[in-house]
């Protein structure tokens, strides 16, 4: 497991509970676990949590807080984590044998393990963007690049329009691209927008002057400008089930793979309109076609039951499409696959 970097280790803070919660059915547990288990560097709660548990983000219904440990909710290598049971429910708890103070301890949050792997969404995080198709007809577009400039990179400016004179002196410039549909309707969910670079407001007017501070790719004629982001990225997950019913597809992979396992990053056709929120767990399932009889033939057709095929974790919401991480695959994963909340 790959150690993660320091500066996105808000992950660590994961499941801030103040007391330990008794389920109302015992939780689980993985067939193989052990009884204990010391952490090492690169872990992460989830791993950890897989070790001992079926099912990973019932981790805080046996999580027992030792009120005499510094920061019980912080786990860091060198800790031991041990199961033991109370009234025949299994419990987990912390044994801290390195007993470092945060006096001592110059940063106390960079060594501490974090919920997931920060390194697989890292990139996804703040970027890329989905646009609604509305959102995408109305922002301020590129039409010309200063001296004599085709396309355009950081120290460059350029003209755009449709920039209206109370909007925010930094843009973020971005590329639409391909849209993501509801595979069951064919309705357009959004557009995929690529991150090309930021840049700054210089003079109001049709057309306004902006020049690009910043950029990752170069920007062309008809790239679009939206709102710099100015806050920071959510990081603290708490993986958890949705409440109600949630019922929908993966309908793409970003970061152009075309093999989907564990780590990849997916997109859902599910956003906050219909309850997602990040930490959202569901389980991923195949099957559900209709095939033919052949055995009675004359047409009659049997549905085949859906499979459990893996686990992904909701990490970031728009409207009307997710970005989620597949935690765990247990077979080769499709866009098509199904998702819904995981049984109990």
């Amino acid at each position: 497991m790959p150690y993660l970097n320091n500066k996105l280790i808000g992950f660590i803070l994961g499941l801030l509970l103040t007391c330990w919660v008794i389920a109302a059915e015992p939780v689980a547990l993985n067939p193989s676990h052990p009884e204990r288990y010391t952490v090492v560097k690169g872990d992460t709660l989830w791993d950890i949590s897989a070790l001992f548990l079926r099912d990973p983000w019932l981790w805080p219904e046996v999580w027992f807080v030792n009120p005499q440990i510094e920061n019980p909710h912080l786990i860091y290598p060198g800790d031991e984590i041990v199961l033991t049971y109370r009234d025949g429910q299994p419990i987990l708890t912390l044994n801290r044998k390195n007993k470092l103070s945060p006096q001592i301890r110059a940063t106390p949050l960079d060594d501490a393990i974090p919920t997931i792997p920060v390194d697989a969404i890292a990139q996804f995080l703040t970027r890329p963007y989905v646009m609604e198709e509305n959102e995408l007809e109305q922002a301020p577009y590129i039409v010309h690049f200063l001296d004599d400039h085709i396309i355009g990179g950081a120290g460059i400016s350029f003209y755009a329009r449709s920039v209206m004179e109370d909007q925010p002196a930094r843009h973020t410039i971005v590329r639409p691209g391909k849209p993501y549909k509801d595979p069951d309707t064919d309705e357009i969910l959004g557009y995929e927008a690529a991150f090309i670079g930021d840049a700054d407001l210089k003079r109001t007017g049709d057309p306004a002057k902006l020049l690009i501070v910043s950029s990752e790719l170069e920007a062309i004629i008809g790239d679009r400008l939206i709102k710099a982001e100015d806050q920071e990225p959510l990081t603290n997950f708490q993986p958890r089930a949705p409440e109600g019913d949630i019922e929908g597809r993966i309908i793409s992979v970003l970061n152009g793979v075309s093999q989907i396992g564990q780590y990849n990053v997916v997109v859902l056709n599910k956003g906050a309109n219909d309850g997602l929120e990040p930490g959202h767990v569901l389980e991923i399932l195949q099957g559900g076609n209709e095939i033919r009889d052949i055995i009675k033939g004359r047409g009659e057709t049997v549905t085949l039951p859906l499979e459990e095929a893996g686990v992904l974790m909701v990490f970031r919401t728009f409207d009307r499409v997710s970005f989620a991480l597949i935690m765990r695959a247990t077979k080769p994963l499709h866009v098509l696959d199904w998702v819904r909340p995981p049984k109990s």
